[in-house]
């Protein structure tokens, strides 16, 4: 599948983890895609750090409110019933335990469930965000992101670039697979319905464990 593809369907399952009644934020890029996708008769709260609560799907073009846009400066529409707020309240909802999901994108995961995503040394970049606080404030961290990165593993024993955050990844989602971090290592739960087991180990460094109920990822 193309990049387009790969990603809808990447946020299109991750979708499927989202619960009535959760509140959750959506990183920059591929994460803000999970907002088109979410399952009929599932409520949510999608907050965004610099300082709403309430997000919608994206808007149609043409139908842009300058006003209201996300953490990551796109447009965004808001549901009925949304708030605005300033960022210290924002952040308080975040570091008070109050976010149940955080979805983020990723330049490296490891086997530790260890999360590297905001710079690359030597390159310019905009900076960690509200990131640091996302993966240490809220209860569930998912990781999407593509497999691979011009034909080189995501998903290694060992990160290499500078870290967001130690050991506070619990799942990773990628076009290929949904692998979950548990105290023994990174358990492959799904793979998608494109791919075998020997494709999903040949692009990932890391240390699999197949689970005995593996599953084929859903459209």
């Amino acid at each position: 599948m193309d990049s387009k593809m790969a990603k809808e369907f990447i946020a299109r399952r991750i979708a499927k983890e989202l619960k009535d009644g959760d509140v959750v934020n959506l990183g920059i890029g591929l994460p803000t895609m999970v907002a088109n996708y979410i399952p009929e008769g599932v409520n949510i709260l999608l907050q965004s750090e610099n300082g709403f609560i309430g997000l919608g799907s994206n808007p149609e073009v043409g139908t842009e409110n300058n006003d209201i846009v996300n953490a990551g400066g796109q447009h965004v529409t808001i549901k009925t019933g949304g708030a605005f707020f300033d960022s210290a309240t924002s952040f308080g909802i975040i570091r008070g335990g109050h976010v149940h999901a955080t979805v983020l994108g990723a330049l490296e995961v490891d086997e530790k469930g260890n999360l590297a995503n905001f710079m690359v040394p030597g390159k310019m970049v905009p900076g960690m965000g509200g990131a640091m606080d996302l993966v240490s404030g809220a209860k569930k961290v998912i990781i999407a992101m593509t497999h691979t990165a011009k034909g080189q593993p995501k998903i290694l024993k060992k990160c290499s670039l500078p870290l967001t955050a130690a050991g506070q990844v619990n799942l990773i989602i990628t076009e290929m697979a949904v692998i979950e971090v548990t105290p023994t290592g990174l358990l492959l739960k799904e793979i998608s319905p494109f791919v075998t087991i020997e494709d999903v180990l040949r692009e990932t460094e890391a240390n699999l464990l197949i689970a005995e109920d593996l599953k084929i990822m859903e459209m």
